[in-house]
């Protein structure tokens, strides 16, 4: 399954770099968005609006008032799902995403992982 990991940093103390890490040790295909440009294992954080294609799940480890410039960007990748782990939930975005046909998802991503709900 393809996912989008929005809000990456190379930093390893993030969830966001735990995530990566997770993604990839349970065999995702992952893809890194970040405000700057690095590297987690062996994925390029991008940064600005790259083209991804064949996206399934977006996870979300941006804050709300940082998402609300790539509202469009995410849903033209037109992915299955977003899901928003803690600190993330933004009911303005969640909704456009759901008159898209987009199922999002409260959740933290680590947790879904270790307890086979990915």
């Amino acid at each position: 399954m393809n996912t989008l990991v929005v809000g990456a940093s190379v930093k390893t103390e993030r969830y966001s770099n735990k995530a990566i890490r997770m993604l990839l040790d349970y065999g995702h295909q992952v893809m890194a968005l970040g405000a700057r440009e690095g590297q987690v294992e062996h994925i390029q954080i991008k940064k600005g609006s790259p083209s991804f294609s064949d996206v399934h799940t977006v996870t979300m480890y941006l804050g709300p008032k940082n998402q609300i410039n790539i509202y469009d960007y995410i849903i033209n990748l037109m992915p299955k799902r977003i899901i928003f782990n803690p600190g993330t939930e933004n009911r303005e975005f969640m909704r456009m995403a759901q008159q898209k046909g987009i199922e999002v998802e409260e959740a933290c991503t680590l947790v879904l992982l270790s307890t086979n709900q990915y």
